[in-house]
């Protein structure tokens, strides 16, 4: 059986980089970070969620091509499309403390507990060990029993690994446990036809278990959105923004 559809509701929407071709999202401590991409292009930046500013950037060499990013304990972590570099920041200014190297490519990280969660592009998920950066196992993922492929962006919410799909408008939530996807959220709605024309996929997930805020964005799009979850098979609607 195919897991279920949800939808969204808009209960915020904040100002957003038009020309950031976002690769990942992650929120820690009031500030947003975000990692750009494209040759030449790619940044890793902390940004200032209210008003959209740029507070911080470094970028990154032009042989780089950056995509996910995720926050561990006082790092950043910013993996790189094909050239099989990871990049290690200090949170606090973004001063590069370390790299490393993982095999194919580089699509989305989060992180559980313990471990972190990269995508390549596959149906599979790695998990890998923070310290070393050793990859510990692999999962695939599925729906139905068909594996779900494309599987970019990632963030980790209550206990369920969320996934960016690329060239879809929808998240995957997806068991850790056996890689079944628990349902589809559709974000199909959160921009208006004209935005949509200008924009790229949405890729781009953020959580705030502080205060259980869940945020969302893509690829050049002119809004990050807070977004509540709803049981119904629809799509985002209910935009609050003033």
């Amino acid at each position: 059986m195919a897991a279920p559809l949800y939808g969204c509701r808009i209960l915020q929407a904040y100002p957003h980089d038009r020309e950031a071709f976002t690769q990942g999202l992650a929120f820690d401590h009031c500030f947003l970070y975000e990692g750009t991409g494209g040759y030449g292009e790619s940044s890793i930046r902390k940004v200032d969620l209210a008003t959209g500013r740029v507070i911080q950037e470094r970028r990154l060499s032009p042989q780089l091509f950056g995509e996910g990013l995720a926050v561990w304990e006082d790092r950043l972590i910013q993996l790189t499309w094909r050239e099989g570099v990871g990049n290690v920041y200090r949170i606090g200014d973004l001063s590069p403390i370390d790299t490393f190297r993982y095999p194919g490519e580089g699509w989305g990280i989060t992180h559980d507990e313990s471990r972190l969660i990269v995508s390549d592009g596959t149906a599979e998920l790695r998990f890998i060990d923070p310290s070393s950066f050793i990859e510990i196992s692999r999962l695939e993922v599925s729906d139905g029993g068909v594996p779900v492929r494309l599987i970019n962006e990632l963030e980790f919410v209550e206990g369920e690994i969320w996934a960016n799909i690329w060239t879809e408008d929808r998240i995957a939530r997806i068991s850790p446990i056996n890689g079944e996807v628990l349902g589809w959220i559709d974000l199909s709605g959160l921009l208006g036809q004209d935005e949509r024309a200008l924009a790229d996929v949405a890729n781009g997930i953020a959580y705030d278990p502080g205060s259980n805020r869940i945020f969302v964005t893509g690829k050049l799009w002119p809004n990050v959105f807070l977004i509540e979850v709803v049981h119904r098979d629809a799509g985002c609607a209910g935009d609050e923004r003033e």
